[in-house]
Protein backbone atom coordinates (compact mmCIF):
# COMPACT_ATOMS: atom_id res chain seq x y z
CA UNK A 1 0.00 0.00 0.00
CA UNK A 2 1.41 3.36 -1.01
CA UNK A 3 1.75 5.60 2.09
CA UNK A 4 0.96 8.63 -0.07
CA UNK A 5 -2.55 7.24 -0.47
CA UNK A 6 -3.28 7.92 3.16
CA UNK A 7 -2.09 11.51 2.90
CA UNK A 8 -4.61 12.28 0.17
CA UNK A 9 -6.59 15.43 0.95
CA UNK A 10 -9.71 13.46 0.02
CA UNK A 11 -9.05 10.75 2.58
CA UNK A 12 -11.94 11.37 4.91
CA UNK A 13 -15.24 9.90 6.03
CA UNK A 14 -17.83 10.16 3.30
CA UNK A 15 -15.37 9.41 0.51
CA UNK A 16 -16.68 6.18 -0.98
CA UNK A 17 -14.19 5.69 -3.81
CA UNK A 18 -11.04 3.58 -3.51
CA UNK A 19 -8.94 5.64 -5.94
CA UNK A 20 -8.28 9.18 -4.74
CA UNK A 21 -6.16 12.10 -5.89
CA UNK A 22 -2.46 11.48 -5.18
CA UNK A 23 -1.43 14.22 -2.77
CA UNK A 24 2.24 14.45 -3.80
CA UNK A 25 1.43 14.73 -7.51
CA UNK A 26 4.24 15.75 -9.86
CA UNK A 27 3.17 14.97 -13.45
CA UNK A 28 6.64 15.60 -14.92
CA UNK A 29 8.18 13.08 -12.54
CA UNK A 30 5.45 10.55 -13.36
CA UNK A 31 6.01 11.07 -17.09
CA UNK A 32 9.76 10.43 -16.83
CA UNK A 33 9.11 7.24 -14.86
CA UNK A 34 6.45 6.12 -17.34
CA UNK A 35 8.73 6.89 -20.30
CA UNK A 36 11.49 4.71 -18.83
CA UNK A 37 8.97 1.98 -17.95
CA UNK A 38 7.58 1.90 -21.50
CA UNK A 39 11.09 1.44 -22.94
CA UNK A 40 11.79 -1.45 -20.55
CA UNK A 41 8.21 -2.83 -20.77
CA UNK A 42 8.16 -2.47 -16.99
CA UNK A 43 4.50 -3.24 -16.20
CA UNK A 44 5.02 -2.97 -12.41
CA UNK A 45 5.90 0.74 -12.60
CA UNK A 46 3.07 1.48 -15.05
CA UNK A 47 0.56 -0.22 -12.76
CA UNK A 48 1.90 1.53 -9.66
CA UNK A 49 1.53 4.99 -11.16
CA UNK A 50 -1.67 4.68 -13.20
CA UNK A 51 -3.70 2.91 -10.49
CA UNK A 52 -2.57 5.37 -7.84
CA UNK A 53 -3.68 8.60 -9.53
CA UNK A 54 -7.21 9.95 -9.95
CA UNK A 55 -8.73 10.11 -13.43
CA UNK A 56 -8.19 13.88 -13.55
CA UNK A 57 -4.50 13.37 -12.67
CA UNK A 58 -4.16 10.69 -15.38
CA UNK A 59 -5.44 13.20 -17.94
CA UNK A 60 -2.72 15.64 -16.82
CA UNK A 61 -0.12 12.84 -17.13
CA UNK A 62 -1.27 12.03 -20.68
CA UNK A 63 -1.09 15.69 -21.74
CA UNK A 64 2.29 16.21 -20.04
CA UNK A 65 3.63 13.01 -21.64
CA UNK A 66 2.81 14.35 -25.09
CA UNK A 67 4.34 17.76 -24.29
CA UNK A 68 7.61 16.26 -23.01
CA UNK A 69 8.05 13.33 -25.43
CA UNK A 70 6.07 14.40 -28.52
CA UNK A 71 4.51 10.94 -28.33
CA UNK A 72 1.07 9.61 -27.48
CA UNK A 73 0.84 7.76 -24.16
CA UNK A 74 -1.99 5.51 -25.38
CA UNK A 75 0.11 4.38 -28.34
CA UNK A 76 3.06 3.79 -26.00
CA UNK A 77 0.98 1.60 -23.68
CA UNK A 78 -0.36 -0.42 -26.62
CA UNK A 79 3.19 -1.07 -27.77
CA UNK A 80 4.53 -2.04 -24.33
CA UNK A 81 1.63 -4.12 -23.01
CA UNK A 82 -0.81 -6.76 -24.17
CA UNK A 83 -3.90 -8.69 -23.10
CA UNK A 84 -6.16 -7.81 -20.18
CA UNK A 85 -3.57 -5.56 -18.50
CA UNK A 86 -3.29 -3.41 -21.62
CA UNK A 87 -7.08 -3.06 -21.79
CA UNK A 88 -7.32 -2.18 -18.08
CA UNK A 89 -4.63 0.52 -18.13
CA UNK A 90 -6.06 2.03 -21.34
CA UNK A 91 -9.49 2.09 -19.67
CA UNK A 92 -8.01 3.92 -16.67
CA UNK A 93 -6.41 6.46 -18.98
CA UNK A 94 -9.71 7.33 -20.64
CA UNK A 95 -11.70 10.34 -19.35
CA UNK A 96 -14.63 9.03 -17.28
CA UNK A 97 -17.39 10.12 -19.66
CA UNK A 98 -15.49 8.66 -22.63
CA UNK A 99 -15.22 5.38 -20.77
CA UNK A 100 -18.97 5.18 -20.05
CA UNK A 101 -19.73 6.06 -23.69
CA UNK A 102 -17.31 3.37 -24.86
CA UNK A 103 -18.93 0.75 -22.61
CA UNK A 104 -22.35 1.57 -24.08
CA UNK A 105 -20.92 1.45 -27.61
CA UNK A 106 -19.27 -1.93 -27.00
CA UNK A 107 -22.54 -3.27 -25.57
CA UNK A 108 -24.26 -2.52 -28.89
CA UNK A 109 -21.57 -3.05 -31.51
CA UNK A 110 -21.30 -6.27 -33.53
CA UNK A 111 -23.63 -9.26 -33.43
CA UNK A 112 -26.04 -9.26 -30.51
CA UNK A 113 -26.59 -6.64 -27.85
CA UNK A 114 -25.32 -6.88 -24.27
CA UNK A 115 -28.62 -5.85 -22.66
CA UNK A 116 -27.40 -6.20 -19.10
CA UNK A 117 -24.45 -3.84 -19.54
CA UNK A 118 -26.83 -1.28 -21.09
CA UNK A 119 -29.12 -1.66 -18.07
CA UNK A 120 -26.24 -1.55 -15.58
CA UNK A 121 -25.08 1.85 -16.84
CA UNK A 122 -28.56 3.30 -17.36
CA UNK A 123 -29.76 2.22 -13.90
CA UNK A 124 -26.71 3.28 -11.87
CA UNK A 125 -26.23 6.74 -13.41
CA UNK A 126 -28.26 9.87 -12.71
CA UNK A 127 -30.24 11.66 -15.40
CA UNK A 128 -27.63 14.43 -15.50
CA UNK A 129 -24.76 11.94 -15.88
CA UNK A 130 -26.61 10.18 -18.70
CA UNK A 131 -27.09 13.49 -20.53
CA UNK A 132 -23.34 14.08 -20.31
CA UNK A 133 -22.60 10.52 -21.47
CA UNK A 134 -25.02 10.99 -24.42
CA UNK A 135 -23.23 14.19 -25.47
CA UNK A 136 -19.85 12.44 -25.21
CA UNK A 137 -21.18 9.48 -27.22
CA UNK A 138 -22.24 11.82 -30.01
CA UNK A 139 -18.84 13.52 -29.97
CA UNK A 140 -16.92 10.22 -30.08
CA UNK A 141 -19.03 8.15 -32.46
CA UNK A 142 -20.89 10.86 -34.44
CA UNK A 143 -24.13 9.02 -33.66
CA UNK A 144 -27.13 9.73 -31.45
CA UNK A 145 -27.15 7.40 -28.45
CA UNK A 146 -30.94 7.25 -28.20
CA UNK A 147 -31.28 6.32 -31.89
CA UNK A 148 -28.55 3.69 -31.52
CA UNK A 149 -30.36 2.14 -28.56
CA UNK A 150 -33.68 2.11 -30.43
CA UNK A 151 -31.96 0.41 -33.37
CA UNK A 152 -30.37 -2.27 -31.18
CA UNK A 153 -33.43 -3.08 -29.03
CA UNK A 154 -37.13 -3.65 -29.63
CA UNK A 155 -40.57 -3.68 -28.04
CA UNK A 156 -41.04 -2.82 -24.38
CA UNK A 157 -37.30 -3.17 -23.70
CA UNK A 158 -36.57 -0.41 -26.24
CA UNK A 159 -39.14 1.82 -24.49
CA UNK A 160 -37.47 1.06 -21.14
CA UNK A 161 -33.91 1.94 -22.20
CA UNK A 162 -35.05 5.18 -23.87
CA UNK A 163 -37.08 6.14 -20.77
CA UNK A 164 -34.03 5.47 -18.56
CA UNK A 165 -31.74 7.49 -20.83
CA UNK A 166 -34.12 10.45 -20.51
CA UNK A 167 -35.13 9.89 -16.89
CA UNK A 168 -36.27 12.81 -14.81
CA UNK A 169 -38.09 13.09 -11.52
CA UNK A 170 -41.84 13.66 -11.80
CA UNK A 171 -43.98 13.94 -8.69
CA UNK A 172 -46.23 10.98 -8.01
CA UNK A 173 -48.57 9.64 -5.31
CA UNK A 174 -47.22 6.51 -3.63
CA UNK A 175 -50.58 4.71 -3.21
CA UNK A 176 -51.63 5.57 -6.76
CA UNK A 177 -48.35 4.19 -8.14
CA UNK A 178 -48.72 0.99 -6.07
CA UNK A 179 -52.23 0.49 -7.47
CA UNK A 180 -51.07 1.07 -11.06
CA UNK A 181 -48.25 -1.50 -10.76
CA UNK A 182 -50.51 -3.99 -9.00
CA UNK A 183 -53.23 -3.67 -11.66
CA UNK A 184 -50.63 -4.13 -14.43
CA UNK A 185 -49.81 -7.59 -13.03
CA UNK A 186 -53.40 -8.78 -12.71
CA UNK A 187 -54.41 -8.89 -16.37
CA UNK A 188 -54.08 -11.91 -18.65
CA UNK A 189 -50.81 -10.44 -19.96
CA UNK A 190 -48.69 -8.23 -17.68
CA UNK A 191 -48.52 -4.63 -18.89
CA UNK A 192 -44.99 -3.18 -18.86
CA UNK A 193 -46.12 0.39 -19.60
CA UNK A 194 -46.87 1.48 -15.97
CA UNK A 195 -43.59 -0.10 -14.80
CA UNK A 196 -41.59 1.82 -17.39
CA UNK A 197 -43.48 5.06 -16.72
CA UNK A 198 -43.28 4.95 -12.90
CA UNK A 199 -39.86 3.34 -12.28
CA UNK A 200 -38.03 5.75 -14.60
CA UNK A 201 -39.66 8.98 -13.44
CA UNK A 202 -39.71 9.07 -9.61
CA UNK A 203 -36.99 9.75 -7.05
CA UNK A 204 -35.42 6.86 -5.16
CA UNK A 205 -37.19 7.51 -1.81
CA UNK A 206 -40.58 7.51 -3.53
CA UNK A 207 -39.77 4.30 -5.42
CA UNK A 208 -38.58 2.55 -2.24
CA UNK A 209 -42.01 3.23 -0.69
CA UNK A 210 -43.80 2.10 -3.85
CA UNK A 211 -41.92 -1.19 -4.10
CA UNK A 212 -42.32 -1.92 -0.36
CA UNK A 213 -46.04 -1.16 -0.62
CA UNK A 214 -46.39 -3.40 -3.67
CA UNK A 215 -44.70 -6.27 -1.81
CA UNK A 216 -47.05 -5.84 1.17
CA UNK A 217 -50.09 -5.71 -1.11
CA UNK A 218 -49.14 -8.65 -3.32
CA UNK A 219 -47.52 -10.82 -0.67
CA UNK A 220 -44.48 -11.51 -2.85
CA UNK A 221 -41.13 -9.92 -3.59
CA UNK A 222 -41.18 -7.51 -6.52
CA UNK A 223 -38.40 -9.34 -8.38
CA UNK A 224 -40.39 -12.58 -8.05
CA UNK A 225 -43.49 -10.90 -9.48
CA UNK A 226 -41.45 -9.55 -12.42
CA UNK A 227 -39.89 -12.99 -12.98
CA UNK A 228 -43.31 -14.68 -13.10
CA UNK A 229 -45.27 -12.15 -15.13
CA UNK A 230 -42.83 -10.87 -17.75
CA UNK A 231 -40.67 -12.60 -20.37
CA UNK A 232 -37.64 -11.88 -22.54
CA UNK A 233 -35.60 -8.66 -22.50
CA UNK A 234 -38.23 -6.62 -20.64
CA UNK A 235 -38.12 -9.15 -17.77
CA UNK A 236 -34.32 -8.77 -17.56
CA UNK A 237 -34.60 -4.98 -17.80
CA UNK A 238 -37.25 -4.62 -15.10
CA UNK A 239 -35.43 -7.03 -12.77
CA UNK A 240 -32.20 -5.04 -13.06
CA UNK A 241 -34.07 -1.77 -12.59
CA UNK A 242 -35.88 -3.05 -9.48
CA UNK A 243 -32.61 -4.37 -8.00
CA UNK A 244 -30.88 -1.02 -8.63
CA UNK A 245 -33.75 0.91 -7.03
CA UNK A 246 -33.57 -1.35 -3.96
CA UNK A 247 -29.74 -1.41 -3.76
CA UNK A 248 -27.39 -0.55 -6.63
CA UNK A 249 -24.43 -1.72 -4.52
CA UNK A 250 -25.89 -5.22 -4.13
CA UNK A 251 -26.73 -5.38 -7.84
CA UNK A 252 -23.17 -4.40 -8.82
CA UNK A 253 -21.74 -6.85 -6.27
CA UNK A 254 -23.78 -9.62 -7.93
CA UNK A 255 -22.41 -8.59 -11.31
CA UNK A 256 -18.86 -8.68 -9.93
CA UNK A 257 -19.41 -12.16 -8.50
CA UNK A 258 -19.54 -13.56 -12.07
CA UNK A 259 -15.79 -12.76 -12.12
CA UNK A 260 -15.99 -12.23 -15.89
CA UNK A 261 -13.05 -10.03 -16.87
CA UNK A 262 -15.01 -7.47 -18.91
CA UNK A 263 -17.67 -7.08 -16.19
CA UNK A 264 -15.13 -6.85 -13.34
CA UNK A 265 -13.00 -4.27 -15.15
CA UNK A 266 -16.04 -2.28 -16.31
CA UNK A 267 -17.51 -1.91 -12.83
CA UNK A 268 -14.21 -1.38 -11.00
CA UNK A 269 -12.98 1.32 -13.38
CA UNK A 270 -16.40 3.02 -13.57
CA UNK A 271 -16.95 3.11 -9.81
CA UNK A 272 -13.38 3.38 -8.46
CA UNK A 273 -13.69 7.07 -7.56
CA UNK A 274 -17.35 7.09 -6.56
CA UNK A 275 -18.64 4.17 -4.52
CA UNK A 276 -16.42 1.10 -4.86
CA UNK A 277 -16.12 0.92 -1.05
CA UNK A 278 -19.91 0.42 -0.82
CA UNK A 279 -19.81 -2.21 -3.57
CA UNK A 280 -16.96 -3.98 -1.73
CA UNK A 281 -19.05 -4.07 1.47
CA UNK A 282 -22.05 -5.44 -0.45
CA UNK A 283 -19.82 -8.07 -2.10
CA UNK A 284 -18.56 -9.31 1.26
CA UNK A 285 -22.10 -9.53 2.65
CA UNK A 286 -23.40 -11.24 -0.49
CA UNK A 287 -20.66 -13.84 -1.00
CA UNK A 288 -18.99 -14.19 2.40
CA UNK A 289 -15.66 -13.43 0.69
CA UNK A 290 -14.00 -10.05 0.24
CA UNK A 291 -13.64 -8.73 -3.30
CA UNK A 292 -9.87 -8.46 -2.68
CA UNK A 293 -9.64 -12.20 -1.94
CA UNK A 294 -12.00 -13.17 -4.78
CA UNK A 295 -9.85 -11.29 -7.31
CA UNK A 296 -6.77 -13.23 -6.15
CA UNK A 297 -8.53 -16.54 -6.82
CA UNK A 298 -9.53 -15.53 -10.35
CA UNK A 299 -6.76 -13.38 -11.83
CA UNK A 300 -2.96 -13.43 -11.86
CA UNK A 301 0.24 -11.56 -12.61
CA UNK A 302 0.46 -7.83 -13.28
CA UNK A 303 -3.21 -7.79 -14.28
CA UNK A 304 -4.14 -9.03 -10.80
CA UNK A 305 -1.88 -6.43 -9.16
CA UNK A 306 -3.62 -3.66 -11.10
CA UNK A 307 -7.08 -4.90 -10.06
CA UNK A 308 -5.97 -5.21 -6.43
CA UNK A 309 -4.59 -1.66 -6.53
CA UNK A 310 -8.00 -0.38 -7.72
CA UNK A 311 -9.82 -2.51 -5.13
CA UNK A 312 -7.27 -1.07 -2.69
CA UNK A 313 -7.53 -3.27 0.41
CA UNK A 314 -8.90 -6.33 2.14
CA UNK A 315 -12.24 -6.03 3.95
Amino acid sequence: MDPEYFKSHKMCWGTLGTVRPFSNFHPQRDVLEIQAALEKKDAVTLVRILTNRSNAQRQVIATTFEEITNKDLVAGLKKALSGDLEVLLLDLLMPSLHYEAQRLHQAMVGLGTDEETLMEILCTRSGKQLQEISATYKHLYKKDLEKEMKGETSGDFAKLVVALLNKENVAGVVQSDIESLSASLNGKKADAEPWIDILTSRDSDHLDKVLMGLELESGQMVDEAVEKRFTGDIRLGLKVLVECIQSPDVYLAKRLSTMKTSIVQGIMVSHSEEDLLCIRAAYLKLTGTSLYTALQKQFKGDHLQALLAICRSED
